[in-house]
Parts: C-alpha cells; structure tokens; sequence
C-alpha cells in the first residue's frame, strides 16, 4: 500500500488532517454529547474539497481515485466512529448511487450539491421487520401518472434526521417471481408530501452519528427521481455492497489501531507494584497479541483495496474483511478497556467511547453471520 501512494495521497491525508485538527476534535466530545454532527461542519468539508472525493469534473470534483476515499473514511475514524459514519455514508455509499445509476438530470440537480455538504444523503434498506433478508421489505411504491405514491417505515437510518435526500428501497411490483425483481430505488427529498422523520433511536454508542426513522404516508414522489430501472433495484444494492462493506471493514481497522495506541501510550505511563503496567509479562503479551492480529487485518485490507479499485469482483474477499477485522476490534476493545483497569469504564477516557461504538459494526452492512454465509456460497458450499 505505501508503494501505491502517491505525494498526491500524502497531501490530501496532511490537509485533511490539519482541517479535523482545527475543526472536528476540539468538538467532537461536544458532538457527542449533542448527539449530532452540526451542519456547519459538512459544509466546511465541502468547501475545503474533502467530501465524494470521486466526484467528476462536470459536477464540480475532481475525479480521485479509490485512495483520496480510504484517507478520507481513515481520518475521520480516527476522530471517532459517530462522526465518520455518518460522513462516509454519505461520502461514499449512498451519493455514489446517483453517479453511477442516476439520469443526467438528477446528477446535475444533485452531485454538485452532495459535494459541497448543502446535501446530506442517507440511503433506507432497514425496516422494522426486515434487515438482512431485504427481499422481504414492505415499503411499496405505486405508480399514479406522474407520481409514485411511497408508504412504509424504515429504520436505523444513518443521516436519517439531518438529510435532504434519502435512497429509498421499495417495491413497485408486489406480485413478481422471485420477489427481489419487484425492488426498486427512488430518490426522496426532504418536504416530500407524506414523507416525514420519524424519532431520532438513543443508542449505546456512535452518539455524534445520528440513525433514526423515516416514515412514507402516501408520499407522493415525482416519476422523474426514479434511480436506475424499475425492477433493478436488488441488483444494484449488491453490486454496492462490496464499496459499503471495504469502507466499514476500513473503518473497524482503524477502530483497532487507534485503540491500541491509546492503550499503550496508557500502559507505559501508568504505575501498578512500583513499575509502569508496561513492564508486567502480562501486559506485553496481550499488547503482542492484539498487535499482530491489527497488523494481519491491515496487510489483508491493503491488499483487497487495491484489488478494489482495479475492479475486481471481490464478493468473497470483502465479506471476509467484513467479519474478521470488526469481529477483530471488538476483541481490542474487550483487552484494551481491561488493561486500563477501573479507568477503562470511566467516559472521560477514550477508550470507554470506542468500547461503545465498536460492536455495531459486526451488525451492520451485513452481520457477521450474513458474511459466514456468503462466504460458504463462494466456497460452493
């Protein structure tokens, strides 16, 4: 990986660094506590050049590579999983739909605008009654001359308050066999008629990163912000599925790092039986332990990142990414929060935070026993 960066790479990582060393973790404690990310802080993103790197030159970006993504989705992590949650969804999960799939129109109506934070995205999978098995979703969309009428619920929906524009996945074939060619996207702005936020969800964790409801009573949504090809819908989710799952893998692998560091900075300056924690063989054996697994995740996610952004097909690799390196940080986090003693559960450090916001990430965008099976479906299982 260090081979593939370019003093290009260096740069935007320095600048993007300076930028969140003035404007995001001076606040971010305060964020979180706000439990939201201001809006002035997506627009400074934006006018500093650092959201949808991707963004091609006819709407107003750049055209980056994959690398100006993973440093964005890094450093922002590094801050904490509230605020880079919320930030890559939108960065590079949800607006990538509308560059790959949307018409000229809704890509000149709404690429310039997704990269100077006017416009917050938030892409709606997730319902009361069904997560991973998206194929049973009740969202429906009907058609009505110039309009589909949209009802349903969803939930825990990242950006879900603060949005503007929200990728709804609904159904607008009800009968069809098999079912998943009855899924469609569609484009749903915020003061739709019928479309409201629904409660903004308490959780035990990633308090800065706002997830919440969204709610459709015969929403009236115009033809026109139909996304890609009625029918088609199911397809596209999977083919961004490996995007959205090397992103969180990237994120969790930073999760791991950053606790680390924090832990040994700890260990090597707290005093037990008249020595620094450091020196006790117990304590350098976990430290070697976690160590050698973050460095194995790290080896692995370079690796299929630059596979990525040749364009492989990585179904399997990214789903094992997935599973391993969130499954591995949650185990970082269980000896690191331990190695701090009492000091660990304490909310004024670090670590109790990043104790917190780590377990959600083996849940969401797949579970960890969703990439178990898709991984058994690669192997011919």
């Amino acid at each position: 990986m260090e081979t593939f960066l370019t003093d290009e790479h260096e740069l935007f990582r320095k600048s993007l660094r300076k930028m969140l060393e003035r404007e995001a973790y001076p606040f971010f404690e305060q964020w979180e506590k706000n439990r939201e990310i201001p809006r002035e802080f997506w627009i400074k993103m934006g006018d500093n050049g650092f959201l949808c790197p991707w963004m091609d030159e006819a709407y107003g970006g750049l055209g980056l590579d994959f690398m100006y993504s993973v440093i964005l989705n890094e450093e922002l992590e590094r801050v904490g999983q509230g605020l880079s949650s919320g930030v890559c969804l939108h960065s590079e999960i949800a607006s990538p739909y509308i560059r790959k799939i949307g018409t000229e129109e809704q890509k000149q109506k709404w690429l310039p605008k997704c990269l100077s934070g006017e416009v917050i995205t938030a892409i709606a999978m997730t319902e009361p009654g069904a997560g991973s098995d998206l194929v049973n979703i009740k969202t429906t969309a009907r058609r009505e001359g110039d309009y589909y009428i949209l009802n349903g619920e969803k939930t825990f929906i990242t950006n879900s308050i603060s949005s503007d524009l929200v990728v709804v996945v609904c159904k607008t074939d009800t009968q069809i066999t098999p079912v998943h060619k009855g899924i469609s996207l569609i484009l749903v702005e915020k003061g739709t008629e019928g479309f409201k936020k629904g409660k903004k969800l308490n959780k035990i964790g990633m308090h800065s990163g706002e997830t919440g409801e969204l709610i459709f009573e015969d929403a009236k949504v115009p033809v026109e912000n139909l996304l890609g090809e009625e029918g088609k819908g199911f397809y596209y989710l999977m083919e961004n599925l490996q995007q959205e799952r090397l992103v969180v893998a990237i994120q969790c692998q930073v999760e791991a790092e950053e606790m680390l560091r924090i832990t040994i900075d700890y260990v090597k300056t707290r005093q037990a039986f008249g020595q620094t924690i450091s020196k006790f063989q117990n304590t350098q054996f976990r430290i070697a332990e976690m160590a050698t697994e973050i460095e194995l995740g790290r080896t692995y996610l370079n690796q299929i990142t630059i596979r990525h952004m040749n364009g492989e097909k990585l179904t399997k690799e990214v789903s094992m990414a997935k599973w391993w390196i969130s499954e591995m940080a949650k185990r970082v986090a269980a000896e690191c929060l331990q190695l701090h003693g009492g000091y660990g559960y304490m909310e004024e450090y670090e670590i109790a935070r990043r104790y917190r916001d780590i377990p959600v990430a083996s849940i969401y965008a797949g579970s960890t026993e969703i990439m178990k099976t898709i991984i058994a479906k690669q192997l011919d299982l």
